[in-house]
């Protein structure tokens, strides 16, 4: 329904997928402004960065693109409309995820691919045959895991109905951090993104593994395979969280 209602205006949706287009080709142009002063980033080439920049930028807009309506939950739960949701003969997560369905993003995704392409280009993984492979699963996994924190944030407003923002700074905040290689900052925040929240399986791992560079954890080599178990494991968690915020939802009355 929403896909035919933004093909109804066409022009309009041109425009604003072009608007998200080069909103995010913003975010890359200030890397490359960084580059034009440095030859390195922590030991990191420009299209080494890119790569990080790639497969983290495209995890999150597909994750967007699927579940980026989670973030309104609260105001769901604020106005009574989620009782419309549950009582409809299809599950509530898929509700959510369809509500305001958003074609538009596909423009960050097309920025995101173009940079990882432009990465690809400029660099020799490492691996051979299995390389770049593991560079599509691992995509698809960083999906998963970002569109787990999405469940996760709108299950989390079932109990503070404003907390859009918090579920914001684990998804768009994380995706930042990851376009940056991970021996910029301290080993506490490269550690609490591994086990605590575990986005450095989004692209981190996999990417060092592709670069032929060491991890400055000094994890065991069969980690930087992890990442579809620990998406599967987010996803999991995942469900448990929204069902437990079904539960506990108590209508407005209204």
């Amino acid at each position: 329904m929403w896909i035919r209602s933004t093909m109804a205006y066409r022009t309009s949706f041109v425009m604003m997928a072009a608007g998200s287009f080069v909103s995010s080709v913003l975010d890359f142009v200030a890397i490359m402004i960084m580059f034009s002063h440095v030859d390195s980033l922590a030991g990191f080439s420009l299209h080494e960065v890119a790569l990080l920049y790639g497969m983290s930028a495209t995890s999150l807009g597909l994750a967007d693109l699927l579940l980026g309506s989670f973030d309104r939950v609260g105001t769901r739960v604020r106005d009574g409309t989620m009782d419309t949701m549950l009582v409809r003969p299809v599950p509530a997560l898929a509700q959510v995820a369809a509500d305001r369905f958003a074609l538009r993003r596909l423009g960050r995704i097309g920025q995101a691919l173009l940079v990882l392409g432009w990465a690809l280009a400029g660099l020799r993984l490492e691996g051979g045959v299995w390389a770049l492979p593991l560079l599509a699963v691992t995509v698809l996994g960083g999906t998963a895991i970002f569109g787990s924190v999405f469940v996760l944030g709108g299950a989390f407003q079932f109990i503070a109905q404003d907390a859009a923002e918090v579920q914001n700074s684990f998804t768009y905040g994380g995706a930042t951090l990851l376009e940056y290689p991970p021996t910029v900052f301290a080993k506490d925040v490269v550690r609490g993104v591994t086990f605590m929240i575990p986005l450095a399986f989004v692209n981190w791992l996999p990417a060092l593994r592709l670069l032929g560079r060491d991890d400055p954890l000094g994890l065991p080599g069969w980690a930087d395979f992890a990442g579809p178990a620990v998406a599967a494991g987010c996803c999991a968690l995942a469900g448990l969280a929204w069902r437990a915020g079904l539960r506990a939802y108590r209508s407005t009355g209204s």
